[in-house]
């Protein structure tokens, strides 16, 4: 029997439905209208706002402008973000530290830092200091919002009629935010940082505050920073004390500190000073009559300001090691570093040399040097040609392809993998995808053993290698980041041929691996650290991590049997050592870009490249060149006078000079060499300097009361390493 009730249930359900489709239809229609009325009344609305002709043209590039304007702020923004991660955290304390650096041997070096209860507030400085600074680095400092628009159109205007960059359109806020957050690099990224956070930086200081910390944390030469320490530093008295020419030679030191400091150059300095000088007079803050005295007496220096630059790349790095210990308590501390003077003066001066010599005919105008024991101990490092001209580090921050500088670490994952020095690698035309690398000559060589292909530098050889291996670019990587190499590293398929860049402290670490055996040699800039009172408070001997073994002694025996040939007989014989057995390799990129040489003894890891800033090509200089070079004549001086290790696994040259040697204490015990010579030795220039000291501290000798009777003179025996001095007594 059929439900009377069922079609009417449907009916009720299908109404239902209708009803609800109905009302969407409805509000959807509604809703329609509603929109379509608002939008024909705002039209009407705007009918009346209708121009036409010139006004009409000028309408339309005004809506244009604003919304270029609108999105350009949107992309600003974004840009801005990464610059303002910079002011997270206590910004001011960042360069609150005041280090004395000392050398290997404890002799002073310079300083980095500032020390708070030493500044002298803004209001005790002279007033003619600031009105110094203000005329020669920021004229409309009080006037611009942080970023001098009208002054940096004019530096470009002069910069374009002069041909070459001969004033700075950074206003003194962009100067501080740098000196605060940035490092020296000269890129784009960096000049939009400096831009956001000088805004940022008026935006939450005051300009008297902003004055303050530029004087306080600019770098002024000599190791000093701030206008406090320089004058302390150069005339020996508070920057309170100071007259109208010592005021103005300091005001031109914040430009090219290194070039125009006093104790380097001082006739510059004095030059610059006048420059100065003039500045107050055009900017209208002093007169002609009010200035003649200070040009007619400029300022002098005390003497103790005078004698040899401090290793300034190498303290701004140690000096960045230290703050990233974040020790706790006292923040004026004395360090021990690594760096040794001798060493160092002869890398600048081979740098200098070379380049001055032989660098226009090669169209190089860059280098950077980093030379360390083989247990990670920086003895030199050269961030560039001149530091007054760029503080830029290009040993710890310039990021260059070391090309065949890098195939060690791919020769070395091969021997890892079952590769010998005697293994026939065939060398003939070879190519992956689109690439196909080809060699420096040309030509191939068909079969060749290993040890011939890294000796003559064979490109074809170490892309079979990697593809031999599975996973192989993965396995380098993993492998050159193992034994020291801190940048990261891209894959790719010439990354066996050195494409991804690395930075020249990088490759020292590398190579010390197969220079010590085996071990990681992560590099480190000081030994010990103290407080102000004295207490030790890091000391490398207590807190350094254990030696990590990273490569097996047969790999490295076979890597050094192959390392040891490329001085002697194959691409860097330039950089071979007379009676030392020495290894390494050198490195050429694409264009001629990057020339480099790495090489090591027993005693010594060194890594030099040569370039141009901005990766301008050089005229065909190879790594086995100048880099060879300047290779040479560093660890020349650095094996004068020592004892000689072995390279470990290589039997010594017949005849060289490789001994037995002392302990690393023992070494570290020699007394200092405070520079380098043409002629002495390493160790006849330290012994002499240590007899200069004695004489210098002897006592008078008393007149003899009676000829008749004369006294014995007797000295005292030299002291060892770390005594006090031995005194010239009468008896």
């Amino acid at each position: 029997m059929r439900d009377p009730f069922e079609n009417q249930s449907r009916r009720r359900r299908t109404v239902r439905a209708i009803d609800i489709d109905a009302w969407v239809d409805s509000s959807l229609y509604r809703t329609w209208r509603f929109i379509a009325g608002r939008a024909e009344a705002f039209s009407l609305f705007m009918r009346r706002f209708r121009v036409t002709g010139f006004k009409r043209g000028a309408s339309e590039v005004l809506g244009d402008a604003l919304t270029l304007g609108t999105g350009g702020l949107i992309l600003l923004m974004m840009l801005a973000l990464p610059a303002w991660e910079a002011t997270r955290g206590d910004w001011r304390a960042v360069g609150d530290y005041s280090v004395t650096f000392l050398d290997r041997y404890g002799n002073e070096i310079g300083k980095r830092g500032v020390k708070r209860n030493e500044s002298v507030s803004l209001d005790e400085m002279p007033d003619y200091l600031i009105k110094a600074v203000l005329a020669t680095e920021d004229r409309r400092f009080f006037q611009h919002f942080g970023i001098d628009v009208m002054g940096t159109f004019r530096a470009l205007g002069e910069n374009m009629r002069a041909n070459s960059v001969v004033q700075g359109g950074s206003s003194l806020s962009q100067q501080l935010a740098k000196n605060l957050f940035l490092s020296n690099e000269r890129t784009l990224e960096r000049k939009i940082k400096e831009a956001f956070l000088a805004l940022w930086l008026e935006a939450n200081l005051s300009k008297q505050e902003i004055l303050k910390l530029y004087l306080d944390r600019a770098y002024m030469g000599g190791g000093n920073f701030g206008v406090e320490a320089a004058s302390e530093f150069y005339f020996g008295k508070s920057v309170k004390d100071v007259n109208l020419a010592e005021a103005a030679l300091l005001a031109g030191l914040f430009k090219a500190p290194a070039r125009y400091a006093p104790h380097v150059n001082l006739p510059a300095a004095r030059a610059r000073a006048n420059e100065v000088l003039t500045n107050m007079v055009q900017a209208g803050f002093l007169t002609e009559g009010q200035v003649i005295g200070a040009r007619r007496k400029p300022a002098d220096v005390v003497d103790h300001a005078g004698g040899a630059g401090s290793p300034d790349y190498f303290m701004d790095w140690a000096y960045q090691q230290v703050k990233n210990l974040r020790l706790p308590g006292d923040r004026s501390l004395v360090v021990r570093s690594t760096v040794d003077l001798g060493m160092q003066k002869v890398a600048e001066d081979a740098v200098e040399t070379v380049l001055r010599e032989q660098g226009d005919t090669y169209g190089v105008k860059q280098a950077a040097v980093v030379a360390m024991d083989v247990d990670g101990a920086v003895r030199v490092m050269v961030g560039g040609r001149d530091y007054g001209e760029s503080q830029f580090n290009r040993a710890t921050d310039a990021l260059r392809q070391p090309g065949s500088s890098f195939k060690p670490y791919v020769y070395a994952l091969a021997i890892m993998n079952g590769y010998t020095p005697e293994s026939v690698v065939r060398d003939a035309p070879l190519c992956m995808g689109n690439w196909c690398p080809r060699n420096y000559s040309g030509g191939y060589s068909g079969a060749v053993t290993l040890t011939t292909a890294l000796v003559k530098s064979i490109n074809v050889i170490p892309v079979r290698l990697t593809n031999s291996i599975e996973n192989g670019r993965a396995k380098i990587i993993a492998l050159a980041k193992k034994m020291g190499v801190a940048t990261e590293l891209h894959s790719s398929k010439s990354l066996p041929l050195g494409a991804s860049e690395v930075t020249v402290l990088d490759q020292a670490a590398g190579y010390s691996v197969f220079a010590n055996g085996g071990y990681k040699a992560t590099p480190y800039a000081f030994t010990q650290i103290m407080t102000s009172s004295g207490e030790v408070i890091y000391d490398r001997r207590k807190n350094a991590p254990a030696p990590e073994r990273v490569l097996d002694e047969a790999t490295v025996a076979a890597m050094n049997s192959m390392l040891h040939q490329v001085p002697e007989r194959g691409t860097g014989r330039r950089a071979k050592l007379e009676g030392i057995r020495t290894a390494g390799k050198t490195g050429t990129t694409s264009a001629y870009r990057d020339a480099w040489f790495v090489g090591f003894t027993g005693n010594y890891t060194g890594a030099v490249w040569m370039g141009n800033d901005g990766y301008a090509p050089t005229r065909r200089l190879t790594g086995g060149v100048l880099p060879a070079t300047i290779w040479n004549k560093l660890m020349t001086y650095a094996h004068t006078g020592i004892d000689i290790k072995p390279i470990p696994f290589v039997e010594p040259e017949a005849g060289g000079k490789e001994t037995v040697v002392a302990t690393a204490a023992e070494t570290e015990a020699e007394a200092p060499g405070t520079a380098a010579s043409g002629v002495l030795t390493a160790l006849t220039t330290a012994r002499l300097t240590q007899i200069e000291r004695l004489l210098r501290t002897a006592p008078r000798l008393q007149p003899l009361a009676d000829l008749n009777h004369p006294s014995t003179v007797t000295v005292a025996a030299t002291p060892a390493a770390g005594d006090a001095p031995a005194a010239i007594r009468a008896q």
